[in-house]
């Protein structure tokens, strides 16, 4: 049995490719895996503020020093990264938004990427700290960007997910979903093909 963490980050709330993709992924694990639970985080709907100053400081002050506000920073931190730490297995699912990733998934990774909890700094470098977790990372896109310098994407997410530990990963595009019927028809048929085959 494992645990699987799921993080949308749409801000579509309907006609979300990458929301269908998490469909399917959940449809076809429950098949494979029926005795997995799941946590659904959908960053569109419970919004993760980007990191500040209070954050910052629910991080770094002592608690008897910290305002209300640097207070509930730090839970809802605390939270987030008690769902990654509780999970083997994360999904995030990505939509391209100007070659990268949407900034709520930036949002949430400032939120869960804490030295001394998901990776430590040591004398040899940083080192990850959730080694053994599987990751999947599906992706919609409306151009074709694998493998070219304009995808900003996968090269961040597996660095990224590689710093804390993560290396087990997997990306699962759709693309081509706004070059026309065939090439959407296309990428999205591939797509699925691809996650049957990676779950």
């Amino acid at each position: 049995m494992a645990h699987v963490l799921v993080i949308e980050s749409s801000a579509r709330s309907e006609g979300s490719v990458s929301h269908h993709l998490v469909d399917s992924f959940i449809s076809a694990r429950r098949a494979n895996h029926p005795s997995d639970t799941f946590t659904l985080r959908n960053l569109a709907v419970d919004q993760v503020p980007h990191l500040d100053a209070d954050l910052l400081g629910g991080w770094m002050k002592p608690v008897d020093q910290q305002s209300a506000a640097e207070q509930a920073a730090l839970e809802r931190s605390n939270l987030l990264t008690e769902e990654l730490l509780a999970a083997d297995v994360l999904v995030l699912a990505a939509p391209m938004y100007n070659f990268g990733i949407p900034s709520t998934l930036k949002a949430w990774l400032d939120h869960v990427l804490r030295a001394g909890v998901t990776f430590k700094y040591t004398e040899t470098g940083p080192q990850g700290l959730l080694s053994g977790k599987r990751a999947y990372v599906l992706t919609a896109r409306g151009g074709i960007y694998s493998g070219s310098p304009q995808d900003h994407q996968e090269p961040y997410l597996r660095q990224v997910l590689g710093f804390v530990g993560i290396h087990d990963v997997s990306f699962i595009h759709a693309e081509g979903l706004n070059l026309g019927e065939e090439f959407m028809k296309r990428g999205l048929n591939e797509a699925q093909a691809r996650l049957a085959e990676a779950i």
